[in-house]
C-alpha cells in the first residue's frame, strides 16, 4: 500500500476541526442584552404612561452600554458578533426608543410635524451608528465624530424626565421637545468633535482626590437626578460646538479623522 495515500480517519478529523462551532462570549453580551432590555423597558413604560420610568430605562441602558465594551476589552473577549450585537442594541435603546417615547409623550400633539421630528431623530441615530462602524479604524480615539447616540438619547430622555418630575405635561412643551429632538438627531450626523473619554483607563492608579471627586459627583446627582443628569448632557451636547469653534478660531484642523482611507465609495463618510 502506498504511504502517500491519505486515510479516511485523517479526513474525518479535519472535518471535525473545520465544522467545530465557534462559541459566543457570554459576559460582554450579557451587558449588551441588559442594555437592550433597558431600551425595550423604556418603550413599554412609555406606552403605559410612565414616562419617568421610561427615561430611567434609557439612562440604565446608557450605563450598561458603556460597560459592555470595557468588560470585553478587560477580559479579552472582543468579537465581531459582539460588535454587531452592540450596534443593534444601540439602535433600539438610543434610536428607536427615544424617538417613540418623545412622540408618545409630546410630539403626537403636533401632527405630522411630530412624527417628522421623531423620524429624523431615529434616522439620524441609524446613520450615526452606521458611520461609526465604518469609521472605527480612522477616527481619532479621543473624540467622537458627531454626538454619540447614548448622549443624544440622554438629552431627549433627560428633558422628558425633568419635565415629568416638575409636573409639566408633554403637550405644554411639545415645540421645545420638537426642537430638542431635531438638535439631538442632527448633531449625531455632524462632524463636530465630542470628547470620548476613551483615554481614561480604569486599570491605572489615580490620586486619592479623584475618588473624593467621584463620591461628590454621585452625591450631587442624588440631590436632584433629573435636573443634574439633564444639565450634564446639555453641557456635553454643546461642548462639541465649543471645541469646534475654538479650533476654527485658532486655525486648528477640526476633523477627527486621523488616517486617510483608500475606499473611494466611502470617502464622503470620512470628511
Amino acid at each position: 500500500m502506498d504511504d502517500s495515500t491519505e486515510s479516511p480517519g485523517n479526513d474525518s478529523s479535519a472535518l471535525v476541526v473545520i465544522n467545530r462551532r465557534k462559541g459566543i462570549y457570554i459576559l460582554p453580551n450579557l451587558f449588551t442584552l441588559a442594555a437592550l432590555f433597558g431600551g425595550f423597558y423604556a418603550i413599554v413604560m412609555a406606552i403605559n404612561g410612565r414616562f419617568d420610568l421610561a427615561s430611567v430605562g434609557i439612562f440604565c441602558a446608557m450605563v450598561l452600554d458603556s460597560l459592555d465594551g470595557r468588560v470585553a476589552r478587560m477580559t479579552n473577549t472582543q468579537s465581531a458578533f459582539g460588535e454587531q450585537m452592540d450596534s443593534l442594541s444601540d439602535m433600539v435603546s438610543f434610536g428607536a426608543a427615544p424617538a417613540l417615547i418623545s412622540y408618545v409623550w409630546a410630539l403626537n400633539g403636533l401632527g405630522r410635524w411630530g412624527w417628522f421630528a421623531a423620524f429624523v431623530y431615529c434616522a439620524c441615530a441609524a446613520l450615526r451608528l452606521a458611520r461609526f462602524n465604518v469609521n472605527t479604524a480612522v477616527v481619532d480615539k479621543r473624540y467622537f465624530q458627531g454626538l454619540p447616540s447614548p448622549a443624544a438619547a440622554a438629552l431627549v430622555a433627560g428633558f422628558i424626565w425633568l419635565m415629568t418630575d416638575l409636573g409639566i405635561k408633554g403637550s405644554a412643551v411639545a415645540w421645545p421637545m420638537f426642537a430638542l429632538a431635531l438638535y439631538a438627531g442632527l448633531t449625531m450626523v455632524t462632524n463636530v468633535p465630542f470628547y470620548s473619554f476613551k483615554v481614561v483607563s480604569v486599570k491605572k492608579s489615580v490620586p486619592f482626590a479623584v475618588i473624593v471627586l467621584i463620591a461628590m459627583g454621585i452625591a450631587v446627582i442624588n440631590i436632584d437626578p433629573p435636573t443634574v443628569m439633564f444639565g450634564v448632557f446639555v453641557i456635553y451636547g454643546l461642548s462639541g460646538y465649543v471645541v469646534y469653534g475654538w479650533r476654527k478660531a485658532k486655525g486648528i484642523h477640526t476633523s477627527v479623522i486621523s488616517t486617510s482611507t483608500d475606499e473611494p465609495d466611502e470617502r464622503g463618510l470620512h470628511k
